[in-house]
């Protein structure tokens, strides 16, 4: 635990000085309709490849448990996908203040924000799954299959906008329209995205450590 420390206060650095930049050093947008509003990629952008990547580990950790059965899988599994529920979670409001100003509604129905939607409840499914079942082994591999399924949603947000006409720009252009990736912009953009996956990677261990208390708290009772 003691080697995390420096993990989570880099964390914490690095997101106070990428939000200083990102909310009061850099500029307004070029984009007269954008305004201020465009400083939310530092923290919708992020949020986005954050949740992805913990879903990612979640798929892989998921597919160790019906592999070898071995409960600690689960544990991985389960505590990844929270942090990517939260993750996603934050991206779909950041996603939806952002559309208010650049396309008049807070939802619009644009393929990316349907298919981010439809990730949010398979998530969600996931967790619904898990707390309806009391049996560990059963909800173990339950919840492992749903999370295999549910993973399919993650590429489907991803190439949407590649599929279907879309609003949002697509992975291929500058993350958003109406703004120029400087030096500056992409630095900070670079330093919030360090800073959330190394959020998640301190929330994974610690949640992944208090669950792996929790069960040797309960072979005590027992």
């Amino acid at each position: 635990m003691r080697k995390l420390i420096p993990v989570m206060l880099l964390a914490i650095l690095l997101f106070a000085y990428g939000s200083f930049r990102g909310l009061v050093m850099l500029p307004p947008s070029v984009e007269p309709q954008l305004e201020n509003n465009y400083r939310i990629i530092f923290f919708h952008v992020p949020s986005a490849i954050t949740s992805f990547t913990a879903f990612t580990v979640t798929l892989v950790t998921a597919i160790n448990y019906l592999r070898t059965r071995d409960y600690k899988w689960d544990i991985y599994a389960s505590s990844s996908a929270k942090a990517g529920f939260f993750f996603i979670t934050a991206a779909l409001i950041s996603g939806s203040i952002w559309a208010r100003v650049a396309w008049g509604s807070f939802w619009n129905w644009d393929p990316r924000e349907t298919a981010v939607l439809i990730l949010w409840f398979a998530y969600a499914a996931y967790f619904a799954l898990r707390s309806s079942i009391d049996t560990p082994e059963e909800r173990a591999k339950n919840s492992s299959i749903l999370a295999i399924f549910a993973y399919a949603t993650v590429p489907l947000s991803y190439f949407s906008t590649r599929i279907y006409f879309s609003l949002h720009p697509s992975p291929s252009t500058v993350p958003l329209s109406g703004i120029s990736l400087g030096v500056k912009v992409g630095s900070t953009l670079g330093m919030m995205i360090t800073a959330f996956l190394l959020i998640y990677i301190s929330f994974f261990i610690l949640e992944s450590k208090l669950e792996f208390l929790k069960i040797k708290a309960e072979e005590v009772e027992e």
